[in-house]
């Protein structure tokens, strides 16, 4: 077997960047840094995700293009929270030898499929070769000086939403089949309804990766609130409720609005439900039809080891 020298491979990466090139990233590809040039009056927003093999993926179930798109994806749901606009990536990718020529390509081909869809320049990264796939994804995104949305801004009666509908990621996880297996795959990051609830006003935000029940946890912890959901969770089709409520990996976004607020019934073409309301008590609590709702979603630290814990 030829295997490709790293030269070869930055060169082939970069050839299939070009593409997605931006005119704010002044250097990218083939130096020791990129260069990105922000624009006056804007804030810039970064994130990071890791997505590893065994734990978020499975070799015999995710084709390269298809890991691609998630990993990408993963890191643009954060920025989708933030309200931001995406600006550039940086990949750090580390795989067997085996899967550096022909895998290696149709994962960047995957990810840069969305990079160009989403308007976020791939401006640089990492190579290193391991005997497993861990890629580390970081984006950056622009926001408008001082007004990115946060965890952290929910007060008492503001209502709770979220976009879309949610356990359809593990539905399709434990079936592997139809409409909610692809949406298992490859995510659609929520980037124009972000932005336009920044623009609304909505006063907090993050996006549902672990599951609702955990993650509405950590934005009430955050605000400083408790949340009593009225039972009006929108369920995807096929799904449970345990699993809107706890399976995690919907990647749609969990806000809240001032009440006086009216929202529209779809945002960037993404139904909108509104599921609660903040209240006073406990920072965390959580209530669902008058009962405790426990974080039951997912949480890296406490899942099993003795299986992957997505895939």
């Amino acid at each position: 077997m030829n295997l490709m020298r790293e030269t070869e491979i930055v060169d082939r990466i970069r050839s299939l960047a070009r593409p997605s090139a931006s005119r704010d990233v002044v250097l990218s590809i083939g130096d020791d840094c990129a260069v990105f040039r922000p624009r006056a009056g804007e804030d810039l927003v970064f994130t990071t995700d890791l997505t590893l093999e065994g734990r978020h993926f499975l070799m015999e179930t995710h084709s390269a293009p298809d890991v691609g798109y998630l990993a990408l994806a993963r890191s643009l749901s954060d920025l989708a929270a933030m309200g931001a606009n995406p600006a550039f990536c940086l990949v750090s990718l580390a795989l067997p030898a085996p899967l550096s020529t022909t895998w290696l390509g149709q994962f960047y081909r995957g990810l840069l499929k969305l990079a160009k869809d989403s308007g976020i320049a791939l401006a640089g990264g990492d190579l290193s070769l391991f005997d497993r796939v861990l890629i580390d994804v970081m984006c950056c995104g622009r926001v408008p000086k001082g007004r990115a949305l946060t965890r952290a801004g929910a007060r008492p009666g503001d209502n709770i939403y979220v976009t879309g509908t949610l356990g359809a990621s593990a539905f399709g996880l434990a079936t592997r089949q139809g409409a909610a297996w692809k949406r298992h795959l490859r995510p659609t990051p929520r980037l124009g309804a972000g932005t336009r609830l920044r623009e609304l006003g909505v006063s907090s935000c993050m996006d549902l990766s672990d599951g609702l029940s955990l993650d509405l946890r950590r934005l009430c912890l955050e605000s400083g609130v408790a949340a009593a959901l009225d039972g009006n969770v929108p369920v995807a089709r096929g799904a449970s409720l345990e699993q809107a409520l706890h399976g995690g990996e919907d990647y749609e976004l969990l806000f809240t609005a001032p009440a006086p607020l009216k929202l529209p019934p779809s945002i960037d073409n993404v139904r909108v439900t509104r599921i609660g309301i903040a209240t006073k008590g406990p920072a965390g609590q959580i209530l669902l039809n008058g009962l405790p709702l426990a974080p039951l979603a997912f949480d890296h630290f406490h899942a099993s080891k003795s299986k992957p814990a997505r895939s």
